[in-house]
C-alpha cells in the first residue's frame, strides 16, 4: 500500500460514509460534510487502481451527474454491450498494430497514394 493509499483509508475510516459497491469490488464512499457546498466522492478499488473500472452507473455518481447511484436494473448491460475489457496501455497486451516496433516494425510498402502538402495549393 502506498502513502497515498494509507491516507485515503484512514481519511475513509474517519470519514467515510460507504454508499455501495460494484461488480469489481470497488467500494464507494461519500462525506456528508459539505466542503466548499459540496459532499466529496470517493472509491476504494479492488485490486489495481483503474479509473476504467468505475461502471457507468458509478460513474455518474462520482462525477456528481447524478444524486444517486443508478439502480441495479438500469446497471445490467444490454445484448449489443460489449464487458468490461480493461485499460491495456503500458502492459504487454497493450494494442501494437502491424508495424509497431514492439511487432518488429515492419510495415508494408507505401502505395504512392499520398500527397504532400504545399502552402499555396
Amino acid at each position: 500500500m502506498d502513502i497515498g493509499s494509507i491516507g485515503t483509508h484512514l481519511y475513509t475510516l474517519l470519514h467515510g460514509e460507504q454508499v455501495g459497491s460494484d461488480e469489481f469490488g470497488n467500494k464507494y464512499y461519500r462525506n456528508s460534510k459539505k466542503l466548499n457546498g459540496r459532499e466529496r466522492r470517493w472509491v476504494i478499488y479492488k485490486g489495481k487502481k483503474e479509473a476504467s473500472k468505475i461502471p457507468p452507473e458509478w460513474h455518474a455518481w462520482i462525477h456528481f451527474t447524478s444524486a444517486k447511484p443508478l439502480s441495479e436494473a438500469a446497471a445490467q448491460p444490454l445484448d449489443w454491450q460489449e464487458h468490461y475489457i480493461p485499460n491495456l496501455t503500458g502492459t504487454l497486451n497493450a494494442y501494437r498494430p502491424q508495424g509497431s516496433d514492439y511487432k518488429g516494425g515492419k510495415r508494408a510498402a507505401a502505395t504512392g497514394d499520398y500527397q504532400a502538402w504545399t502552402p499555396g495549393q
